[in-house]
């Protein structure tokens, strides 16, 4: 249960267990406060958004002000609280419009920190198709293909705390769900935690569609203000020999087959925050369909 403060906190929303997931948690907002804060932000455009960094916190604070600190702090702990770790929320339907789920889930964001930088977009946020052919060179794109479990940010130095995953758009999808695993359910955990490699950092190199020249050495298991942590996608994770590629393989695969990662569907006009640090994510293979067409919105960044 969310502990007595927040619950008392609930004037304009409703927090509820998710229909599909044992752990994370979905929030209602008040359908009025949804319309007065479309309302409010319909005269900021999506370029002043990515533009003024200021801009961002603004929306933040027109949510807050339709739905009250305690939406703020409710959103806050359910991201760090490692018995959630993590949300879905949504404009239920309130509209269609790409600009307003823009705006939704940068104050969403922004109640819980700053975004950080996404290079792939050059922006602080990423919108993407996953539609019927591709040739990009990883899985993000390529629908079906299983996209194995992983955490974001591997490959950068920079810090992400928590991961948003936004719905736009969705026609001819059948698959797809989305896959979350909490690190406390993974029956096998322990065993690579305690492996002589399960500590030790490894190199993480992006392709080239990511736009990230660094390379970053980083263990798969850390402590961090979370507890137990990990850090790992087996796509830019640069193994030095046969014995460490092993070892990575057999822990992708064990994460795969957990009991642990469950499947989430997600509506169009929703999103999903998971806590970095302790939940990893994936997605399964789609249908094959011609005229499949999902558009999402990507957003990562730092507690403040």
């Amino acid at each position: 249960m969310l502990d007595d403060t927040i619950c008392a906190s609930r004037k304009g929303f409703l927090v509820s267990p998710h229909p599909t997931h044992h752990r994370i948690m979905h929030v209602t907002a008040d359908v009025d406060a949804l319309v007065g804060f479309i309302q409010d932000a319909q005269d900021i455009d999506v370029q002043s958004l990515e533009y003024v960094p200021f801009m961002r916190y603004h929306l933040a604070n027109l949510l807050i002000q339709r739905l009250g600190e305690g939406f703020a702090r409710t959103l806050i702990q359910l991201a760090k609280d490692r018995r959630y770790g993590g949300f879905t929320v949504g404009l239920q339907g309130l509209s269609d419009d790409p600009a307003d789920f823009v705006k939704f889930g940068t104050a969403v964001a922004h109640v819980l920190g700053p975004s950080n930088h996404d290079a792939m977009s050059s922006t602080y946020y990423a919108r993407f198709l996953v539609k019927h052919t591709d040739n990009s060179d990883s899985y993000l794109r390529q629908a079906y293909r299983l996209f194995t479990m992983h955490t974001d940010g591997t490959f950068v130095s920079e810090a992400t705390d928590w991961l948003l995953m936004m719905k736009f758009a969705e026609n001819n999808a059948f698959g797809g769900e989305s896959r979350f695993l909490h690190l406390d359910d993974w029956e096998e955990r322990d065993s690579f935690v305690n492996h002589h490699y399960g500590t030790k950092p490894f190199l993480y190199k992006a392709p080239g569609s990511k736009n990230v020249s660094e390379k970053v050495q980083r263990p798969i298991f850390f402590q961090s203000e979370f507890g137990l942590s990990i850090s790992f996608i087996d796509q830019f994770v640069q193994p030095a020999n046969r014995d460490e590629a092993a070892f990575l393989r057999a822990l992708s695969e064990s994460m795969e087959a957990s009991s642990g990662t469950k499947e989430v569907v997600l509506p169009v006009g929703d999103l999903v925050v998971l806590n970095n640090y302790f939940y990893l994510h994936g997605r399964a293979p789609f249908e094959t369909n011609e005229a499949l067409h999902r558009e999402l919105m990507r957003q990562r960044g730092m507690f403040s």
